[in-house]
């Protein structure tokens, strides 16, 4: 250890009690981590690249410092799906330490890392108040039946006004307007369990059939519109 001229001619002054570390809040716990493998709890990070084209959920059970789970979400970007896929597969085993410094290649998913860091070497995870934290496979508890990503697309012009495209329920087919032309529903096929249903050895079209819903007052609207071509 090298000291400037100035610190050498200090003298010493003796410091006080060391408590250490402010204890954070881990799985139902209150811890003092002097060190990762102090570090648990599970959490979601979001990130964004640099042009802002696309984002990035991100979610990792951590127990003891070691990554046990991960899933990555990811929108608006072709090639960030690529990225994540080599991210889901080196996350797992990392310290939370290693997977900081790890080139995810996208910038959207080492941001989410970035965030999602800080919660949890801050105590602000989502199991933070959680007895024991979460089971390891938890993350796909976000995902629902059909284990698909839930996502929403709306498009709109000042011109021509709304168009509904996916909603959490699934692909909209078909938007509900009354006589003023304002959106009062919608129909939709739940894709997850619809493609479900045919792995499972259903027919494509009574699988189709079978996991079509509507939403709002999609039956009493005097017209529809199919928002992909109208």
């Amino acid at each position: 250890m090298n000291y400037s001229h100035e610190v050498e001619r200090m003298c010493v002054v003796a410091k006080g009690p060391h408590h250490g570390p402010a204890p954070i809040p881990e799985e139902g716990k209150w811890v003092k981590a002097y060190e990762i493998k102090d570090i648990s709890g599970l959490s979601h990070g979001i990130g964004w690249c640099a042009p802002q084209q696309g984002a990035c959920k991100l979610t990792l059970n951590v127990k003891d410092g070691i990554i046990e789970e991960a899933m990555v979400e990811t929108l608006g970007c072709s090639g960030m799906t690529h990225s994540a896929a080599m991210a889901a597969e080196i996350l797992t085993g990392k310290t939370i330490l290693e997977a900081l410094n790890t080139d995810l290649v996208c910038d959207a998913i080492n941001v989410a890392m970035r965030e999602i860091f800080k919660q949890l070497v801050y105590g602000r995870t989502q199991t933070a108040f959680s007895e024991g934290g979460l089971p390891v496979g938890a993350a796909l508890e976000d995902l629902g039946k059909g284990l698909r990503s839930q996502v929403g697309t709306m498009f709109s012009t000042n011109a021509k006004g709304v168009r509904y495209l996916e909603m959490a329920e699934g692909y909209v087919l078909s938007v509900a307007l009354d006589d003023n032309n304002e959106a009062i529903g919608y129909k939709f096929v739940r894709l997850g369990k619809m493609l479900e249903d045919i792995r499972h050895g259903m027919s494509a079209n009574e699988a189709y059939e079978k996991n079509i819903g509507t939403y709002g007052r999609y039956a009493d609207a005097p017209k529809y519109i199919d928002p992909r071509e109208e």
